[in-house]
């Protein structure tokens, strides 16, 4: 397994798609025997990626077409994709040409989101829909979560209060890491039992992720990091 499997989190039976899926166009009009680019599978990859997230939009809640589109649109747009492509360290694992390489084409956004839904169609190529699915929604959640397209905590509050006896509360049950970089841990308790726990890089982050976790456990939300 690679280091990008690795940060992946799937391991290719044909590594030949993920070398293609690396492979930008200007290293292959340099490289001897002009090796395929990535440019056919990043239009796929593009189709898949819509799909999925529009089917976990959709599933999610009852949001009109307009906001469903708005959505969509926010966690598939180029600079999504960019940020999706350096949580892997995408860049590192590129294929590219001389000039390419020069100017900063590693860090380039439009680059990295290309690459990645390229990195999408390998999979789906590879393994088929559900592994790809699989590789995807844990980079769209937690985009959504992070700005504020899937309030879990909203979500929770709602199922909960329609019984006015319920009570919610979240408590820091513990930090870790630097002041810079700190990790929370939050556990959500429905009167006095723990029902969610969640982690982030702030409060706000990690108590989202302990209402989803709790949504998880009542069957109300998928399973999945």
């Amino acid at each position: 397994m690679t280091s990008l499997e690795s940060a992946m989190g799937y391991t290719f039976h044909n590594s030949a798609l993920l070398k293609t899926a690396l492979t930008h166009t200007s290293y292959a009009n340099e490289a001897k025997g002009r090796p395929q680019n990535n440019e056919r599978m990043e239009f796929l990859g593009d189709s898949i990626l819509s799909f999925v997230v529009a089917e976990h939009l959709f599933a999610a809640g009852q949001l009109a077409e307009g906001e469903l589109t708005r959505r969509r649109a926010a966690l598939v747009c180029e600079g999504a994709l960019a940020a999706y492509a350096r949580q892997v360290d995408l860049g590192a694992h590129l294929k590219l040409g001389k000039g390419e390489e020069q100017s900063g084409g590693r860090q380039r956004p439009s680059i990295l989101a290309d690459a990645f839904e390229a990195l999408i169609a390998a999979i789906y190529l590879d393994g088929g829909i559900e592994p790809a699915r699989a590789f995807i929604l844990p980079f769209v959640r937690r985009a959504a979560v992070q700005s504020g397209g899937d309030d879990y905590k909203t979500r929770l509050q709602e199922v909960i209060q329609q019984n006015p006896q319920e009570h919610l509360q979240y408590q820091v049950a513990g930090e870790s890491g630097p002041d810079h970089d700190k990790t929370f841990t939050v556990k959500v308790y429905l009167n006095t039992n723990c029902i969610g726990t969640g982690t982030g890089h702030s409060k706000k982050l990690a108590e989202q992720q302990a209402a989803r976790q709790a949504l998880v456990l009542m069957g109300l939300e998928e399973n999945g990091e």
